[in-house]
C-alpha cells in the first residue's frame, strides 16, 4: 500500500523530526531537510561547516550522514520503506540524498528498537567503569556498521597508548590554533535561542583519562566530573571507510548512527572522539592504526557508565529552521 499525498509528507516529517536528534560535531547539525508530497531532499548547510577542524567538510558530511540514518530509522521502524539516493545530482554537491517514500511493509524489529532511543542517545564524556564491553557486542556493532558500508576496528589493547598519544597531539595543536579556539568559543558559548552547540552542563571537568577528552569547558565552567571510573572497561573503535571520497563519508555517517543507536539500545554509553581526524598528521598517525587499510573517519569510547545520572540533553534545532514543506 503506498501512501497518500498528505500521509507521505506527515511521514517524512516526522522521520525528519527524528533526524534533529542526530549527533554531530560540535553539535553544529549541519543539515537541512526538504520535503514535497512523498520526497524528501537532505542538503548540507555549510553555513554551519566548521572552517578550522572541517576545512574540507569530511565532518559534516559525517554528520549529515548520522541524520540521514535517523531518518530511515524513524521510516523503517513505522513500517515504510523508503528509495534513497545517495548525491544523486552532481550538479548539486550540497544535495547529498533524495528519500522517496515508497510503501508500507512490516515494521523491522531492529529499527523499532534503536528509534526508541533517538531521543534519550547521549554523548557521554565521563569515565566509564570496570566492567568491560563483551566481544560478541563488538561483533555485533561491526556487524550493524558493515551493512551500512562502512567498518569497525576495535583498538587493541596495546593500541591504546598510541590512540591516546594521537589524540593528545591533535588536542594540543588545536589549542595554539587562534582559529580553532575561537570557533570552540563560538560553539560553547551560544545562545539558547540557537539551539546548538555544546552547552557547558554536557561538558566533563578535566582529568587523568586513558585516552584524553575534548575540553569543551576551557574557562572551567564544565558542568559534569569525570566521575570515579577510569576507563578501565571501555573499548575503542575506529570508524573507518575505503576512501574519503562525499559518498563514503555520507556513508560513515549512518554507519556512526547505526553504531551509536544500537550500542545504547543494548545499555551503553557512547562517545566520538574526532580530534585526531581533524589535524592531517595525527590522522595519518590513525591510519597506521588500521595497518593502512582504510580511511579513519572518527574513534568512539564505548562503555558502561558508573553514574546512574543521565547527561544533560544537548540543545536541538526547532524544525521550522531545519525543515522546509512545499505546500
Amino acid at each position: 500500500m503506498t501512501a497518500s499525498h498528505s500521509e507521505a509528507t506527515r511521514r517524512l516529517e516526522a522521520a525528519a523530526r527524528s533526524a534533529l536528534h542526530a549527533p554531530s560535531v560540535f553539535n553544529s547539525q549541519p543539515w537541512r531537510w526538504r520535503i514535497d508530497g512523498d520526497t524528501m531532499l537532505l542538503y548540507a548547510d555549510r553555513g554551519r561547516q566548521l572552517g578550522s577542524i572541517d576545512p574540507d567538510g569530511r565532518l559534516l558530511l559525517i554528520s549529515c550522514g548520522t541524520a540521514l540514518h535517523h531518518a530511515r530509522t524513524a521510516l523503517a521502524a513505522s513500517g515504510w520503506s523508503a528509495e534513497v539516493e545517495r548525491l544523486p545530482d552532481s550538479s548539486r554537491p550540497d544535495l547529498l540524498a533524495r528519500i522517496h517514500l515508497s510503501a508500507a511493509v512490516p515494521a523491522d524489529p531492529e529499527a523499532q528498537r534503536m528509534a526508541a532511543v533517538i531521543q534519550r542517545r547521549r554523548t557521554d564524556r565521563r569515565a566509564f567503569g570496570d566492567r568491560t564491553v563483551s566481544e560478541d557486542m563488538l561483533t555485533r556493532l561491526r556487524r550493524f556498521v558493515e551493512f551500512e558500508g562502512a567498518y569497525l576496528h576495535v583498538v587493541h589493547r596495546d593500541q591504546i597508548p598510541m590512540l591516546a598519544l594521537t589524540n593528545e597531539h591533535a588536542a594540543g595543536t588545536e589549542r595554539e590554533d587562534p582559529a580553532y579556539l575561537a570557533e570552540l568559543h563560538r560553539w560553547t558559548n551560544r545562545p539558547a535561542w540557537r539551539a546548538d552547540g555544546v552547552p557547558p552542563e554536557t561538558a566533563v571537568r578535566p582529568a587523568l583519562r586513558r585516552v584524553p577528552v575534548r575540553d569543551f569547558a576551557p574557562g572551567g565552567n564544565a558542568g559534569l566530573a569525570a566521575g570515579l571510573g577510569v576507563d578501565k572497561g571501555a573499548a575503542y573503535v575506529i570508524l573507518f571507510g575505503l576512501s574519503d571520497q562525499p559518498t563514503d563519508l555520507l556513508r560513515g555517517g549512518e554507519a556512526l548512527s547505526a553504531l551509536l543507536l544500537l550500542a545504547t539500545a543494548d545499555g551503553l554509553a557512547t562517545a566520538a572522539l574526532s580530534e585526531a581526524v581533524e589535524i592531517t598528521w595525527p590522522r595519518l598517525l590513525l591510519r597506521g592504526l588500521l595497518a593502512g587499510v582504510g580511511e579513519p573517519y572518527l574513534a568512539v569510547r564505548l562503555g558502561y557508565p558508573v553514574s546512574g545520572q543521565p547527561v544533560p540533553a544537548s540543545p536541538r534545532r526547532f524544525p521550522a529552521d531545519a525543515i522546509s514543506i512545499k505546500k
